[in-house]
């Protein structure tokens, strides 16, 4: 059985058509976190501010669902410039100190102005 967590996504004022993130037994799915601020996705700033809101939305949307980042096993991360994986890097770290999860990293283009886009999955058993 699967639960809805947090409710439908809403970016620029519109409902998009997909959750924020679902459970599924003992593993949380997380929608790709675009860098958003206030409701309005952040299409200025720098890799270390776009990677920050991201790893901040995804913080929130982890603790509707009880877990923590501590419960992430594994990221999937979009750049769109190879140039900026190390000021992402560098912000993840931060995020992921100790024990960080598996994650695989690509360089893609998006369907709107922002360097980058994290997904996550977590594990908490219920």
């Amino acid at each position: 059985m699967k639960e809805i967590i947090g409710g439908p996504l809403v970016i620029n004022g519109r409902t998009l058509s997909l959750s924020k993130a679902v459970r599924a037994g003992d593993f949380v799915f997380l929608t790709g976190q675009v860098p958003m601020v206030g409701g309005e996705v952040l299409t200025t700033g720098t890799i270390e501010d776009q990677t920050r809101a991201c790893l901040d939305r995804i913080t929130e949307t982890l603790a509707l669902a009880g877990c923590t980042r501590d419960d992430v096993v594994k990221t999937m991360v979009w750049l769109k410039d190879r140039a900026d994986f190390p000021g992402f890097n560098a912000v993840y770290a931060d995020y992921f100190p100790t024990h960080p999860p598996a994650r695989s990293a690509l360089v893609s283009d998006f369907l709107v102005d922002i360097r980058v886009e994290v997904e996550v999955i977590a594990w908490k058993p219920q």
